[in-house]
């Protein structure tokens, strides 16, 4: 047996495969999509015709804010809507472990996350077409990009977790991304001890500082630190209900 056969009967790929299916066999993906692709390239044309650059510059500055926003619509119905309509049950009765179920889930958002993204891959073309960006911070931007989804996922697939109630899982993710985002603009008024301690959190400034096309592993192991965090979290609340 090939290991891409045994890595299909996996449960976590058997899941995460359900989820893809659910998620673009109904119009919400396109619509979030659709949405996240208008507003983003109202955007990124406007600061390409207005202020004349051809860089993403300011694409990827507002992209934490919009993706707090289009993530956890993404997340939202993900256990909260098995919860309701009772699917969750099933679901957890079949020979599958809580950390299958969650793995699978979170495979599933990251991925359509990713493919939210991938199509702004269009505005790089476009800047290359009439200027000549700087492909350092282009790489970085979309390095971070991919690590701030992985975070951002994982906070949604928690915020899903903990509640029935779709509309309220998409309010909590969306306030501890966007808290975790603006965090760093209530750190001027604040003395240079707490700066330094809560700019650690600011999900915004490690974004930042990765799109510059600057590694440090102290970014690397903020974005995998708070995705495992809310992760396990998840795993926890999961194996907490099934009892």
């Amino acid at each position: 047996m090939s290991d891409t056969t045994k890595k299909s009967k996996k449960p976590a790929f058997v899941i995460m495969r359900r989820e893809l299916k659910s998620f673009y066999s109904g119009p919400m993906g396109y619509i979030v999509t659709g949405l996240f692709l208008v507003i983003n390239g109202l955007l990124f044309f406007a600061a390409f015709f207005l202020q004349n650059r051809a860089d993403l510059r300011n694409f990827f500055s507002l992209l934490p804010i919009m993706l707090s926003f289009f993530i956890p619509a993404i997340t939202m119905r993900v256990f909260a809507e098995e919860k309701r309509v009772g699917s969750i049950e099933t679901l957890m009765t079949l020979p599958v472990r809580e950390v299958d179920v969650v793995t699978g889930k979170y495979l599933a958002v990251l991925a359509e996350s990713l493919i939210m993204l991938a199509p702004t891959l269009f505005y790089v073309i476009t800047a290359e077409i009439f200027g000549s960006p700087d492909y350092g911070p282009i790489i970085g931007g979309y390095a971070g990009a991919v690590f701030i989804c992985a975070a951002f996922s994982a906070i949604g697939l928690f915020s899903s977790s903990i509640t029935r109630n779709q509309i309220i899982a998409f309010a909590v993710a969306m306030a501890i991304c966007l808290a975790l985002t603006f965090v760093e603009s209530f750190l001027v008024f604040m003395p240079d001890g707490i700066v330094k301690l809560f700019s650690f959190i600011s999900a915004s400034a490690h974004f930042g500082s990765i799109s510059k096309g600057i590694l440090d592993t102290r970014d690397l192991l903020y974005f995998v630190s708070l995705t495992a965090l809310f992760f396990v979290c998840t795993v926890r609340v999961e194996v907490k209900n099934k009892r």
